[in-house]
């Protein structure tokens, strides 16, 4: 793949709608701990870091664009993080809407769901153990590589 700086490294790359991209991406570095790497225009468009090699745009709305809708959930965000009780607690530190505590899951994860300002929801999630997917009831159809090129790791 071709290097750009214009556009963030990752393999995908979110483009979340909010009503307000300013207030959006305050909340999401001062909450989350993201980064802005990149502001187009005053309030079009941000594109911020997450991690080691994750990616999100912040879009505005226009057009067909809209925020999420009060009681409606049409996608959920995985960000994996080194520890999900320190990222937990900064969330509730600074005010993040949780919706479910951090759990320990039988497939090796701990993880917990919040929602941010717009009503995005956000899974951040550590692995605490390697599980076969067979060891919870899951198939393997092909296997995650063991490593590779950033954005190649299981979400």
């Amino acid at each position: 793949m071709k290097t750009n700086r214009s556009v963030p490294p990752a393999t995908v790359v979110p483009i979340l709608v909010y009503p307000d991209v300013r207030a959006a991406v305050a909340w999401l570095t001062d909450v989350f701990g993201f980064v802005e790497r990149t502001r187009i225009g005053v309030d079009h468009r941000s594109q911020l870091g997450i991690g080691r090699d994750g990616a999100v745009i912040v879009a505005d709305v226009r057009g067909a664009q809209v925020a999420p809708t009060a009681g409606a959930v049409t996608q959920m965000i995985r960000v994996r993080v080194e520890d999900a009780d320190a990222q937990y607690e900064r969330v509730v530190a600074r005010g993040g809407r949780v919706l479910e505590p951090p759990t320990e899951r039988e497939y090796g994860e701990r993880d917990f769901m919040v929602e941010d300002l717009a009503g995005h929801r956000w899974a951040f999630c550590e692995s605490i153990r390697d599980v076969a997917p067979e060891d919870f009831g899951c198939e393997t159809v092909s296997p995650w590589p063991a490593s590779g090129p950033p954005g190649s790791a299981p979400a």
